[in-house]
């Protein structure tokens, strides 16, 4: 595992409606051996995040607090980064999320590394049902070039998996990405997203949530 070290200065999406990737590689990883992440000591961070997004990392269902368990690291990663930056706006994050609170580099190797390894939310919070031929549709065509076929993403591209996320959380922040509300969203799935309705970001959505 190489160590990400220039996180914010990317331009990554969260989550993507993008039909090329072109800005999925990090402009640079270190060339030296990352360190070993400590699982014991990341499991202690945790339990700073848990009182949002529970113990079991499955945060909840009305898309309050998103599906973290089982998430991939660089992705986890690259959002604390750009959560301590201030490159995106969470406020609620940011006491749990700054280096005076949790610690430096190792400490987000390390409580990262937890995270991705505890198990999938089996049962996420969920839409409607009734557009999902129409959300199925608008993934494959628009989404499954940077997050796959399945919505499983990509660790070493910093493409999050999509698949079990919440669907209110899911829609939200397609939203807030088409709206410019997003600030660390790629310029390219802004203009992507912009072109499609609330109907069909939330069954986008709905579909990802079922996956």
């Amino acid at each position: 595992m190489m160590i990400y070290r220039t996180l914010p200065a990317l331009i990554i999406a969260l989550t993507g409606l993008i039909p090329i990737c072109a800005a999925s590689s990090p402009e640079k990883l270190s060339t030296t051996p990352a360190p070993e992440a400590n699982i014991a000591h990341g499991k202690k961070i945790y339990a700073l995040c848990a009182s949002c997004h529970l113990k079991n990392g499955w945060g909840k269902v009305d898309g309050s607090f998103p599906v973290i368990a089982g998430q991939h690291q660089n992705v986890l990663i690259k959002q604390l980064e750009d959560i301590r930056s201030r490159s995106r706006e969470n406020p609620t994050m940011y006491p749990f999320s700054d280096a005076e609170t949790i610690g430096g580099e190792q400490a987000l190797l390390d409580v990262t590394a937890y995270i991705a390894r505890l198990p999938v939310d089996p049962s996420p919070g969920q839409g409607s049902g009734k557009q999902l031929a129409l959300g199925k549709t608008i993934y494959q065509q628009r989404c499954t070039q940077c997050h796959g076929d399945n919505g499983q993403g990509n660790n070493e591209a910093l493409f999050p998996k999509l698949r079990g996320q919440h669907h209110a959380y899911l829609l939200r922040q397609l939203k807030w990405i088409r709206d410019g509300y997003r600030q660390n969203s790629n310029p390219v799935m802004v203009e992507q997203t912009k072109t499609l309705t609330d109907v069909e970001l939330d069954a986008v959505a709905d579909y990802l949530s079922r996956r």
